[in-house]
């Protein structure tokens, strides 16, 4: 399959581990900062093909995981309401809140459905125009701008009983954070690539100015993957900084510019609570003044929640690479697929759930 099978093609990755090897002098910690990037490195098993010199370690990549509890508590309530149609993607059922999960409130008769498009919430809110339709936008800049074209087109078809829970987060002032961590012990950074399609590369850029280190905008598949390691340890290396692509065939440096533009009109920088992280300056998207009748939190007066989380999961240790999903007591035995005590468990994209399934 084109795009696909040359980029698992088991010559070229070899290739790529023995140029990887020859390379190095020293030992480099490397993170990658999508979770879908994750489970490919745990799929293939790629951290066995590699040097031992060569750390990889998991990022706060994974949109579901870092939603942060007190929202999800607030989908809860919402859900509970019987005028309420609550919407969101298959992940976020199943993620634990303070006290419960949505799919608990589903089995309750609470009225919650998963979509693949926010766009189908729209057609949910003009079937049942008796109920409010809401939808549960998470996600980063990859997921943003459809739930930004779904409540630009509520707004064109002037749909009164509609409207979203926004809970959007932004990689790079992530990576920021992860950087000015007194814990921070990160050589070089794999970016998301599907993020740069969005957003493209100067956000990236800036950081690499900043702090002196090596970025390398790479893809999903084994060569994609190693091929942004092997760029990334050849800085190094070098001994220099700089950012590099490695996924040209989707990123382009200025990214996806009629995206970006919905981006602009439909939302606004805001903090954000990440989950088991704490709050990022910035990090977030709320919706514009234009868009304000949208706001779920705003029409239902969710005010702030008393949310606690899992004392026992250290998913924040997780999410930003100081402890792997392994290390955690609770993996395996107290926290399972099944019964998840923290996000990382049950997201398709979460690290725990790919050690779990691959290890």
């Amino acid at each position: 399959m084109k795009y696909i099978d040359e980029y698992r093609d088991k010559k070229l990755v070899m290739n790529l581990v023995k140029a990887i090897t020859e390379s190095l002098s020293r030992e480099w910690t490397l993170m990658e900062i999508c979770g879908g990037q994750t489970h490919s490195i745990m799929k293939y098993k790629l951290q066995d093909l590699l040097p031992a010199e060569i750390k990889l370690i998991h990022g706060p990549g994974c949109p579901v995981c870092v939603t942060p509890v007190e929202l999800i508590d607030q989908a809860v309530e919402l859900a509970g309401k019987p005028d309420v149609i609550l919407v969101s993607f298959g992940d976020m059922l199943r993620v634990p809140g303070t006290k419960e999960d949505l799919l608990s409130i589903k089995a309750r008769g609470g009225d919650v459905r998963m979509v693949y498009s926010p766009l189908d919430s729209l057609t949910l809110a003009e079937s049942f125009p008796e109920k409010e339709v809401v939808f549960f936008g998470v996600g980063f800049e990859t997921t943003a701008p459809a739930v930004a074209l779904a409540i630009k087109e509520a707004h064109r078809r002037k749909l009164s009983n509609f409207s979203v829970l926004v809970s959007h987060v932004l990689v790079p002032p992530a990576i920021d954070a992860l950087l000015q961590s007194p814990e921070n012990h990160i050589h070089g950074f794999l970016a998301a690539g599907h993020v740069c399609t969005i957003m493209g590369t100067a956000e990236y850029e800036s950081l690499v100015r900043k702090y002196k280190i090596p970025m390398v905008v790479t893809g999903f598949e084994p060569v994609d993957i190693l091929q942004g390691i092997s760029l990334c340890i050849k800085m190094l290396e070098e001994g220099r900084a700089g950012l590099e692509n490695a996924y040209s065939r989707s990123v382009r440096a200025e990214g996806n510019v009629e995206a970006r533009k919905l981006l602009e009109e439909i939302y606004r920088p805001v903090d954000r609570q990440w989950r088991g992280i704490g709050n990022i300056p910035s990090s977030g998207l709320g919706l514009s003044e234009s868009y304000q009748d949208y706001d779920a939190a705003k029409r239902f007066d969710l005010g702030s929640q008393e949310s606690t989380e899992s004392e026992i999961c250290q998913a924040g240790k997780v999410l930003t690479g100081l402890l792997l999903p392994t290390e955690c007591e609770a993996f395996g035995s107290l926290c399972t697929p099944e019964k998840p005590l923290g996000a990382p468990m049950v997201s398709s994209e979460g690290a725990c759930a790919a050690y779990y399934r691959y290890r």
